[in-house]
């Protein structure tokens, strides 16, 4: 049927292939959790006026808070 040496270097391949399969599955998955730690970075660049604001302006903090802490901001 099959020559012992044809079916074991067959073998191999196919070890071979699902190896690189997985490398290629982890690569992506890496590369892909980065870039969006990346993006969260760039978005973090806000001075910190701006995020007062937007607390505020959502409702996590009250008046008497916004106006303390952007005076120790100021």
């Amino acid at each position: 049927m099959f020559h012992d040496g044809f079916f074991m270097g067959g073998m191999w391949f196919g070890w071979i292939f699902w190896i690189v399969i997985i490398g290629l599955i982890a690569y992506l998955i890496i590369r892909l959790t980065n870039q969006k730690n990346n993006n969260q970075s760039i978005q973090s660049n806000e001075n910190p006026l701006d995020i007062l604001k937007k607390r505020y302006a959502r409702g996590e903090i009250s008046k008497e808070e916004f106006d303390k802490i952007k005076s120790d901001i100021e």
